[in-house]
């Protein structure tokens, strides 16, 4: 059987091990340390705005201590983009708030500003006013930055920013991360930097990321014995992982560059197949292109591509179920236009590591293209 051909997997540096060592060799493999502070101060020069950061065990944790941060609690309603992952959506269950699920504009696959409006006035004329707005960066693909958080503002329902696909992403030269009232970051295995599982909330104040840190680390009070006066999280990244961090900002840019060179590759080799578009950047979005995804013209012609890629040993996958189709969403309210559907029917996300070599790259195109010549 030929090798296997994975979607997005762990790409090392090499740097990696110097910190990992490091925390070794001075004994920091408790949870905080040196690597911890660095990887912090590595990010929020990355993004380069007036941010603090703070390094957390997953995108998800961070999700969660957004909300909390909020004050979102049991029965609130958080309104949130049904085209994504569900750790999008998981956390607003977590408090016992009910998810309000917004459809997809076209031109981003993100959160549609008309459909946004519209379920913000209808669950006002309800009587429930929503705690905050939840925003995606589908794929890398920076959301409609400047309507959707103009519409947040206009009703003042804060922004939870989803990096969690998009760091090295920026829309008019802003990084994706710094556009949210609070914004979280994920470096979970396949995405475009992991530190094999963690993620990081980026806020806008020193208090409020001394909140997050105080909660990810069991909300223990200031005592000389544990005492707590609030429920805390184990959510608090290690010494160590942070160090994988610390090795893996070194090469983001790279990471990010071989990405949209692979994303170029493709369009370029499939441009004759009009079964397949892709998703084209506006003016003035930059997208890290973490994943390239394709849509085929009908679902048979989608699922016939990738059980032939199965068949080649390429891993490949449909893009994200909305999560109104989700089963444990069923009954949540939904304000919905159809594209999220339409994406998931003919949606295909391909092979877009950074360490994708050409040979795999040849042979991903080379297999697609043998498909299309025989239907």
């Amino acid at each position: 059987m030929k090798p296997k051909i994975w979607l997005s997997s762990p790409h090392m540096s090499g740097n990696e091990q110097s910190y990992v060592k490091e925390a070794f060799d001075s004994n920091w493999v408790a949870p905080l340390g040196p690597n911890v502070n660095g990887f912090e101060n590595d990010l929020q020069s990355y993004l380069n705005e007036d941010v603090h950061v703070a390094a957390l065990a997953s995108g998800t944790s961070a999700l969660h201590l957004c909300l909390i941060l909020l004050g979102v609690s049991y029965g609130d309603e958080v309104i949130c983009q049904s085209k994504t992952f569900s750790a999008s959506a998981n956390p607003i269950a977590y408090q016992g708030a009910l998810p309000v699920f917004v459809d997809s504009e076209i031109d981003t696959w993100n959160m549609c500003p008309i459909q946004l409006e519209r379920a913000i006035k209808d669950r006002i004329s309800k009587g429930k006013t929503p705690k905050a707005i939840i925003a995606v960066h589908l794929y890398g693909m920076p959301y409609n930055v400047e309507e959707i958080n103009t519409i947040a503002a206009k009703y003042n329902i804060p922004v939870v920013e989803d990096s969690a696909e998009s760091l090295g992403s920026h829309y008019k030269n802003q990084n994706c991360g710094t556009f949210g009232d609070l914004s979280i970051l994920s470096f979970n295995g396949n995405k475009i930097i992991t530190t094999s599982g963690g993620g990081a909330i980026v806020t806008k104040t020193k208090e409020q990321k001394e909140k997050a840190v105080f909660l990810a680390t069991q909300a223990r009070d200031n005592a000389p014995h544990y005492q707590h006066s609030h429920i805390g999280y184990n959510y608090r990244m290690s010494n160590i992982v942070a160090g994988i961090g610390r090795g893996q900002m070194t090469i983001l840019d790279s990471h990010v560059a071989k990405r949209r060179s692979n994303h170029a590759v493709y369009e370029k080799a499939f441009a004759h197949i009009d079964k397949i578009t892709f998703l084209k950047e506006p003016k003035g979005y930059f997208s890290n292109r973490w994943l390239t995804c394709i849509l085929l013209d009908s679902q048979s012609t989608r699922e016939g591509l990738r059980l032939a890629l199965e068949k080649e040993n390429i891993e490949s996958r449909p893009l994200w179920k909305p999560m109104h189709q989700q089963p444990v969403f069923k009954d949540a309210p939904k304000y919905l236009n159809g594209v999220s559907d339409d994406l998931f029917e003919r949606g295909l996300c391909l092979p877009s590591g950074s360490n994708l070599t050409d040979v795999e790259l040849d042979r991903v195109t080379s297999a697609i293209n043998t498909y299309f010549a025989s239907c």
